[in-house]
């Protein structure tokens, strides 16, 4: 029996030089891979009304909300430094750079809390109050 499935090892070491970074979650697919003026064209277009936020981008327009990373948690933005030629080959990535939080954007409607990523990071608080230690 043979495995299809191969490994991704993530270079740790490169944590500790990464610089923070301010993230935005797009409703979206951007076909580009490279750097991007995102502050000069995207950031600089926001605006914050009423603690919602709104921009539009190519046209369309966003809500977002600025979404924290749970406590005791980093966000990492990851940059491929050995792609695998095969199924078989493992991968190898690098961190590029960590968040603390990021800014969620929908689609002509805010971010609610019944959203996939809103959800998620909720996530680890609730997992401790479920495995966690019972207390009388």
């Amino acid at each position: 029996m043979s495995s299809n499935s191969s490994v991704t090892t993530v270079q740790l070491g490169s944590v500790s030089q990464a610089d923070e970074l301010q993230v935005h979650l797009l409703p979206c697919e951007i076909e580009h891979d490279g750097p991007a003026e995102v502050s000069r064209y995207f950031t600089a277009a926001i605006k914050d009304r009423k603690h919602e936020l709104t921009v539009s981008f190519r046209g369309r327009g966003f809500k977002g909300q600025e979404v924290i990373c749970p406590q005791g948690y980093t966000g990492l933005v990851l940059k491929q430094v050995h792609k695998p030629s095969s199924d078989q080959e493992d991968g190898v990535v690098k961190v590029s750079s960590v968040f603390h939080n990021l800014t969620y954007w929908n689609l002509e409607t805010p971010p609610s809390s019944d959203d996939g990523v809103v959800m998620a990071m909720g996530w680890p608080e609730l997992a401790e109050a479920i495995h966690g230690p019972i207390e009388d």
